[in-house]
C-alpha cells in the first residue's frame, strides 16, 4: 500500500494504543503461571498477534472480549508444526527462551526481516543452563529440545545485542532447578526494557535481584502467580503524534503513563531539549507547532526513537549530533541506513557512520520514501512530510499494522491531507 500526504497542519486529540511491550510479557507471564491472568487494554497488532498465535500454538487458551484478556496459564504442550514469530523480534527471543520449558522438540521461524536479526547470544547462554539450543550460524530458525526442567546456574550473555536476551533468561529463571545467575558481559543497552520486565515479573509475585547498573541478575525459584495487568499507553507509538504536533499544529495525546518507565518517554526529553512547547498533565500531553533548534542526544537507551527523532532534528536550526546508533542495523531494516537515504531524498543534509548521525537544518521538499516494510520508517517520514514542498509518498505504508494498526486513521483525524489505496 502507498500513502500520499500533502503538507498539513494538524489538530486535535488522539488516545495512543498500549504498549507493544508489555503485552507481550504480560502474555508471556500470564501463560506460565499456574491459573487465570487478565490483561486490561492489551495491544491488538501484528507483533503481538505473534506472540498470541506462538502461545496458543503451545496449548495456551487465550479468551479475548473487548479490551480485556483472560488467559489460562500452566503447562505447555509442544506443537508439532514451527511456530511462526512472524517479524516480532520479543517474541522470537522471549518464546526462544519459554521453548526451554515445554517436553520435546519446538522450531521457531520468522519472516524475511526476523531471519536476518541474531538470536545465537541467546541459544549460546541457554546451553549454559542446560538446554539443548541451536540456531542457523547465529539466526533464526531455532530449535530447543527439552525435557520441559531447566537445570539453571550461571550463564552470560553481551549487553549490546539485544535487550531482549537478558529478558528472555530473566522470565524463564525463576522456573529452573536451581538458580539462574545471569552475568552481562559488556555494557547494557536498553536498560529501561529490561527494567520493564523485572517490574512485569513483579506483578506476577516474582522479584529479582539485580545490580544497579542491571549486569548481574540472580533470580530466587518460585512460581508465578496469576493476576490482573492493565497495560498502559505505548510512549514509542505516542512520539510520532507528539512530534507531528512540533512540526505541524497542536496535538494532545491521552492515555499516557507520565511516570512510566519506557524507553521512548525520553520523547518528552527530547522535544524540551530542542525547545517544543510541550505542556502535560496526568490526563494529556500537549505539544504545539515550535521553532526547533538542534539536539545533542545519546540514543542508546531509547533506539526505536532513531527515526522520528531524525525527522525532528531535519527541521531545527543548527546541525544536531545523534549517537548510540550501533544496533541500527540490527531492526526490521537497517534504519540508519534507511534514514539517511530517505533524508537526503527529502532535501536534507546528512552525515553519518555506525557511531554518529549528524543532521542540519533543511528545506524539506517532497519525494517518494520506501519504508523497507519498517513500521517506525513509515512513521516517521510520516511526520516529516507535514512540513515537505510538495506530497511525499510513503511506500509499503501497511507496516505500521506490525505496532500501530490505525496509525493512518489517527493521522488523518488530526487534519493530515492523506490519500491512498486502502484510505
Amino acid at each position: 500500500m502507498n500513502i500520499i500526504i500533502k503538507p498539513s497542519n494538524l489538530f486535535g486529540s488522539i488516545r495512543v494504543p498500549s504498549s507493544k511491550s508489555m503485552t507481550h510479557r504480560a502474555l508471556t507471564l500470564s501463560a506460565i503461571s499456574d491459573g487465570v491472568s487478565i490483561i486490561k487494554n492489551p495491544l491488538t497488532a501484528e507483533d503481538t498477534d505473534a506472540t498470541e498465535r506462538v502461545l496458543v500454538n503451545l496449548g495456551i487458551k487465550i479468551d479475548k472480549k473487548d479490551k480485556e484478556w483472560k488467559v489460562t496459564g500452566g503447562e505447555l504442550h509442544s506443537s508439532k508444526k514451527p511456530l511462526d514469530c512472524g517479524e516480532s523480534g520479543t517474541t522470537l527471543r522471549i518464546m526462544t527462551a519459554v521453548s526451554s520449558l515445554v517436553k520435546g522438540e519446538t522450531t521457531l521461524i520468522g519472516g524475511p526481516s526476523l531471519s536476518k536479526r541474531p538470536i545465537g547470544p541467546l541459544t549460546d547462554a541457554l546451553k549454559m543452563i542446560g538446554v539443548e539450543a541451536s540456531c542457523h550460524l547465529g539466526y533464526p530458525p531455532t530449535k530447543i529440545h527439552s525435557s520441559g526442567v531447566i537445570n539453571g546456574g550461571k550463564t552470560i550473555i553481551p549487553g549490546n545485542i539485544s535487550s531482549q536476551f537478558i529478558s528472555a533468561l530473566l522470565i524463564i529463571s525463576p522456573l529452573a532447578q536451581k538458580p539462574i545467575i545471569i552475568d552481562v558481559t559488556t555494557p547494557l543497552e536498553s536498560k529501561p526494557y529490561v527494567s520493564m520486565t523485572l517490574s512485569a515479573m513483579e506483578k506476577f509475585g516474582v522479584t529479582c535481584q539485580a545490580s544497579s547498573d542491571l549486569k548481574y541478575f540472580e533470580t530466587p525459584l518460585k512460581k508465578y502467580k496469576p493476576t490482573k495487568i492493565d497495560v498502559e499507553g505505548d510512549w514509542s507509538s505516542a512520539a510520532y503524534m507528539l512530534v507531528a504536533g512540533a512540526l505541524s499544529g497542536e496535538v494532545y495525546v491521552t492515555g499516557l503513563n507520565m511516570e512510566s518507565g519506557q524507553s521512548d518517554a525520553s520523547i518528552l526529553d527530547i522535544l524540551k531539549l530542542m525547545g517544543a512547547d510541550v505542556n502535560f498533565s496526568k490526563d494529556f500531553v500537549k505539544v504545539t507547532k515550535s521553532h526547533l533548534i538542534n539536539l545533542n542526544y545519546d540514543l542508546s537507551d531509547c533506539p526505536d526513537l532513531f527515526p522520528v527523532v531524525a525527522a525532528l532534528c531535519a527541521t531545527a536550526k543548527g546541525t544536531s549530533k545523534l549517537t548510540g546508533l550501533e544496533r541500527l542495523k540490527l531492526k526490521e531494516s537497517d534504519r540508519l541506513e534507511v534514514m539517511i537515504n530517505g533524508l537526503m531524498k527529502m532535501g536534507v543534509d546528512v552525515e553519518a557512520n555506525s557511531n554518529f548521525c549528524l543532521i542540519k537544518s533543511s528545506e524539506v521538499k517532497g519525494t517518494e520514501i520506501d519504508s523497507y516494510n519498517d513500521h517506525r520508517i513509515a512513521m516517521a517520514f510520516a511526520t516529516l512530510s507535514l512540513v515537505g514542498k510538495g506530497e511525499t509518498k510513503i511506500q509499503n505504508a501497511e507496516s505500521v499494522k506490525k505496532s500501530y494498526p490505525n496509525f493512518w486513521t489517527d493521522f488523518r483525524k488530526l487534519g493530515a491531507q492523506l490519500k491512498g489505496d486502502d484510505l
